[in-house]
């Protein structure tokens, strides 16, 4: 009786086609899901890190057809000046008002109530966003 091989002897005949696509695919792998963990962590930090002014609405109220007091809670960098945007809507969700405020203080929280004029009645108010002075928009 003799024994019938399936496959070739091992290690007489160098690596499979297999094997070595095999090799190729993890190292690809490898690096795609390095470079894919450097985008995220880099964006992260930009957003975490690269973010010196922030606020927070805290309160407003309509006091009249043209003008609308808001509660504003502003965190920052000590001696950093920061610029809020903020933005106003009527009924509608038209624009009614928009205008920036500098917080020039030298704390690094600021509680501040502003006065956002408006072209008509606003029903609410929104935060566009802050920014460092000078900083590109």
């Amino acid at each position: 009786m003799s024994t019938v091989r399936e496959g070739l002897p091992e290690g007489r005949y160098g690596r499979s086609a297999d094997e070595r696509a095999d090799r190729k695919l993890k190292i690809v792998g490898s690096v795609l899901g390095v470079g894919l963990l450097g985008v995220v962590g880099w964006i992260g930090w930009d957003y975490v890190g690269g973010q010196t002014v922030s606020a927070e609405v805290i309160k407003f109220q309509i006091v009249s057809d043209s003008e609308v007091k808001v509660h504003l809670e502003v965190r920052k960098d000590t001696g950093v000046t920061g610029v809020c945007t903020l933005s106003s809507q009527d009924e509608g969700h038209g624009e009614v008002g928009r205008a920036d405020f500098t917080f020039g203080q030298r704390d690094a929280r600021v509680d501040e109530v502003v006065s956002l004029r408006t072209t008509g009645r606003a029903t609410t108010v929104k935060l566009v966003g802050c920014q460092a002075a000078g900083a590109a928009s």
